[in-house]
């Protein structure tokens, strides 16, 4: 085992980070090779920032995370042939796809966020949460506000 996998593996043991798997779709079930890590608290995000810059759109992906994850959902990555989604969580047989943004305002941000919902039918909620406040809810699609998210305890509203 190499070194950087070890410290990895240390530092999910001591509850720092959280590997989130992929499911997939064409698989079926849930992949064991492809994984993005999380914070279980977001000041950490800020200490690999580069210049200065903050990265909110991490910060942000990561506040949900962790609050669907405290909501009690089991949370993974997916991706629905090459049309990635931040997350599907499920919880009582219920099914959700959770696409985050900070913001959808301008068009090509808005186009691109809602565009992965594309290929996923209509059966499961689908739901974007921005920090707008404008609502970019459609038909298939309800949008949440951040600040509205916080205060939720779950996703059925």
């Amino acid at each position: 085992m190499n070194t950087m996998t070890k410290y990895l593996n240390y530092l999910k043991e001591a509850f720092v980070i959280e590997e989130l798997p992929q499911y997939s779709t064409k698989a079926k079930k849930t992949l064991s090779y492809y994984a993005k890590l999380y914070d279980a608290d977001v000041c950490f995000n800020s200490l690999r920032c580069d210049s200065g810059k903050y990265d909110i759109d991490r910060n942000l992906e990561n506040i949900i995370y962790n609050e669907l994850v405290y909501m009690g959902y089991r949370v993974k990555l997916y991706n629905n042939n090459g049309q990635k989604i931040d997350f599907r969580c499920e919880k009582n047989n219920k099914i959700y796809y959770v696409q985050v943004a900070n913001s959808v305002a301008n068009d090509k941000a808005h186009e691109r966020e809602l565009s992965a919902f594309d290929k996923i039918d209509n059966r499961n909620k689908k739901i974007l949460i921005t920090t707008d406040l404008v609502d970019y809810s459609i038909s298939a699609v309800e949008h949440i506000k951040l600040q509205d998210f916080l205060l939720k305890d779950s996703l059925d509203f």
